[in-house]
């Protein structure tokens, strides 16, 4: 035990010793704080890595750096942030469908919100209200919901078929 102790006494001495003549050679500038952090990395290892022997323990870094078992997703959040995501989207639709002139025009969006990746389910657009303005490019009805499909795919990765109309 005590060999150990003054081993280890010893070798943190030499590695500062041979610490402090690199430094004296080396000159000035960013290549000296780069060896500066290196030798320092050195130091605090030579200082730490007997103390599990000579505190007779073991370390066990296999279970050290395991942390697949830990890791949680907190669902509260993940529902705020798609819930969010839904909203501004939602949002950006409705005021896209508003300057092409469709007033009154209602989305409503289907989606897991509880998955990372959200994906959009489905997307219903009321057109139960619709006003057409004079400044709206359609006024034939096909065309508005073919339009608005346009609009709705340029900010939602989702097929045709899953956009619904109600008039």
């Amino acid at each position: 035990m005590l060999s150990t102790l003054s081993n280890w006494i010893i070798s943190i001495a030499g590695i500062i010793c041979i610490s402090v003549i690199i430094e004296l050679i080396l000159p000035e500038g960013q290549m000296n704080r780069y060896i500066k952090g290196i030798l320092s990395f050195i130091i605090v290892l030579v200082i730490i890595l007997p103390l599990p022997k000579l505190l007779k323990t073991e370390i066990n870094f296999d279970n050290m750096f395991e942390y697949g078992q830990n890791i949680k997703v907190d669902e509260d959040y993940l529902y705020q942030l798609n819930l969010d995501k839904i909203n501004v989207i939602k949002e950006d639709i409705e005021t896209k469908i508003h300057q092409r002139g469709y007033k009154n025009v209602s989305i409503y969006v289907s989606a897991n919100i509880f998955d990372s990746k959200m994906q959009f389910k489905s997307i219903n657009v009321d057109l139960s209200g619709l006003v057409i303005s004079e400044n709206a490019e359609h006024n034939d009805i096909i065309k508005i919901k073919k339009d608005i499909t346009n609009i709705i795919k340029n900010y939602v990765n989702i097929s045709e078929e899953a956009i619904w109309y109600d008039s």
